[in-house]
């Protein structure tokens, strides 16, 4: 089968699409044939070395933890899942043909494939940091970078639980963050004094990695009611930063339940081949995403 890999750190040159053996399913493991895997910033950090704590890896690698595709092996003990089924869901190596799955769930109807790739770690991710910035409903969440797979997950999710959101996005993706139900400004000089206009910030969350702690922290007041997920440096601010995720099986369970009601829709942006790895990498470090980018398999 085709996998894309790398053998070193370094910039996205690093991925190569190789032939590579045939992964299978372990116990309480499925294997998909995969139609798209999605790509989120978490590959090119652990590609670049950033987060090997977190992360610890054996060279040569595989990428990718997010895909969709269809069984075609159960391993044993899973229940309730059938050769055949579409489904989504996180595991290893998912930038290939073939991949096992150590969670998932079946894919609501409607959804396409490539749809069906972006949520996984997006919706775990969306609603952790929702729950540890601790916002209750009838307040009001700063997103800081809120126009990408996190962020538009973010707004949906606050919507649906009645919390009030404003978004900062570049100026081309202001109509997009209102779509979802958020008051919006741009970044760039004066933006503190323009949220502070869209009324009063109980909690704030960075997707960005921008450099705005600390002026997040001016405008809650708290460094305990600001969390990031894209600014390694958070923590001398005294603000957490949260890589470690949660119950993924749980989070699909919600996923489903928020797209079967019509309350969760990410746009896919852009698709990829598995060998447009490099180029898909390269698309997503530079920023300025709305919604998700999947490579197609």
């Amino acid at each position: 089968m085709k996998k894309v890999i790398f053998a070193e750190f370094g910039g996205p040159d690093v991925l190569q699409l190789v032939d590579a053996e045939e992964p299978h399913a372990g116990p309480g493991q499925v294997r998909i044939a995969v139609r798209a895997a999605g790509l989120n910033p978490v590959d090119w950090r652990v590609r670049e070395g950033q987060i090997l704590g977190a992360h610890p890896i054996e060279l040569p690698a595989g990428v990718g933890q997010d895909a969709s595709g269809v069984v075609d092996e159960v391993g044993e003990g899973v229940e309730g899942i059938e050769v055949g089924d579409p489904v989504f869901g996180e595991g290893a190596s998912t930038y290939a043909e073939f991949a096992v799955l150590s969670a998932w769930a079946r894919m609501p109807e409607g959804l396409t494939f490539e749809e069906a790739a972006g949520y996984p770690s997006v919706v775990e991710t969306a609603l952790r940091i929702i729950r540890e910035v601790g916002v209750r409903p009838g307040q009001t969440l700063l997103v800081s970078g809120a126009a990408g797979g996190v962020g538009s997950a973010v707004l949906q999710i606050a919507r649906d639980r009645g919390i009030a959101v404003i978004g900062t996005a570049g100026a081309a993706n202001q109509d997009y963050l209102r779509s979802l139900g958020a008051l919006a400004t741009t970044y760039g000089e004066g933006w503190v004094e323009r949220v502070r206009q869209l009324g009063q910030v109980d909690a704030a969350l960075d997707l960005a990695g921008s450099g705005v702690i600390r002026e997040l922290v001016e405008l809650t007041g708290d460094r305990q009611k600001v969390i990031s997920i894209a600014d390694l440096g958070a923590p001398e601010f005294g603000v957490r930063f949260s890589g470690v995720a949660g119950s993924v099986p749980q989070a699909l369970v919600e996923a489903v339940d928020l797209i079967s009601r019509g309350k969760l829709h990410t746009p896919v942006e852009k698709s990829y081949t598995l060998a447009e790895a490099a180029a898909a990498h390269r698309d997503s470090q530079a920023g300025h995403t709305r919604g998700r980018r999947v490579l197609v398999v």
